[in-house]
């Protein structure tokens, strides 16, 4: 299957979604999209098309479906190439799709290939199971990725995976390398990387709840960012990133002390709630998202009273309700 843009151009030239890419993102957050099950833990797959289109219709600059806040850790290679298909299909070319890769190289590939096969435009790479690795590794695991498919890779930095500005520059120089999300929020070795790069070479804060540091981000040169909050409120993530380009500190202040603090302080009480306490949100708003996957577990009904107070702050912020 072969993604044609909303122009009517052919996707899949590393260097043209770069620019999309690089267009999308100054344009909009980056949409990480929920993967939906239903009570029984089975993939929901008409949930999840309700779910993108809601997703889609706010605007992102980009979606990326099966990452870590849609579990991608959870899912077979069916249940991955239907999510990718859905939102390629739901995308329709107007906004990039990039799909989560990942474990090892090996398997990493598989799901490449079923990510090519649905359509989508770019790979984002996440960190490999479970083992440290030298830097020779790191760049080794890409390059055994890139070599396996035609897709365009962003490499996820976080966890385990850390790179050098040796490894970055090597990374940068493999075909089909386009970028780095960055989830260690080391400001240093980020502005370090950012140097070490081809101009063209994209960066995007990915660290969880990214809006927290966002102009600490942008002020080494990296302004894009991904949105777990968009996953459930995007009227919350859009006025944040108008406000924020629009230099309004004050809004950015007042969204930051009265929601997005408060909701990080609650994410941190429990190991897992990056991405249930999302899940969570979004089935307080009505979004047929359905539960998490073991080995994570949904939040406990204070935890979830606590959520919705402060769901209701936040969109009373900007005018929105719940």
């Amino acid at each position: 299957m072969t993604s044609t843009w909303g122009d009517g151009s052919v996707a899949g030239e590393p260097k043209d979604v770069v620019q999309r890419l690089r267009d999308a993102m100054a344009g909009g957050v980056l949409s990480f999209p929920l993967t939906a099950f239903h009570a029984d833990g089975s993939l929901d797959p008409d949930g999840y098309r309700e779910y993108v289109r809601g997703q889609l219709a706010a605007g992102p600059g980009a979606l990326f479906p099966a990452c870590g806040t849609g579990e991608f850790f959870s899912l077979d290679e069916d249940e991955y190439r239907q999510v990718v298909a859905i939102a390629v299909e739901e995308a329709a070319g107007a906004t990039p799709v990039v799909a989560g890769v990942g474990y090892g190289w090996a398997q990493a590939a598989r799901f490449a290939r079923a990510a090519e096969e649905a359509g989508a435009d770019a790979l984002l790479v996440l960190p490999h199971y479970l083992v440290a690795a030298p830097q020779d590794g790191l760049v080794a695991q890409l390059e055994r990725i890139a070599a396996r498919t035609s897709l365009p890779l962003i490499a996820y930095q976080r966890g385990q995976v850390a790179f050098t500005a040796g490894s970055l520059a090597r990374i940068a120089r493999l075909p089909g390398v386009i970028g780095l999300k960055d989830g260690h929020s080391d400001l240093d070795r980020l502005q370090r990387l950012t140097l070490a790069a081809p101009e063209d070479f994209l960066f995007f804060n990915g660290a969880a709840t990214a809006e927290i540091q966002a102009r600490a981000y942008a002020a080494v040169g990296v302004p894009a960012y991904s949105s777990a909050v968009h996953a459930f409120a995007p009227e919350i993530a859009d006025a944040f990133f108008a406000a924020l380009g629009a230099g309004d500190h004050g809004t950015v202040d007042t969204l930051l002390r009265d929601f997005y603090v408060p909701f990080v302080e609650l994410r941190d009480l429990v190991p897992g709630y990056a991405v249930s306490l999302v899940k969570a949100a979004a089935r307080l708003r009505g979004r047929p998202v359905g539960p998490v996957r073991a080995p994570l577990t949904d939040p406990c009904a204070a935890h979830l009273d606590d959520l919705g107070t402060l769901l209701r702050t936040g969109l009373g912020l900007v005018g929105a309700s719940l």
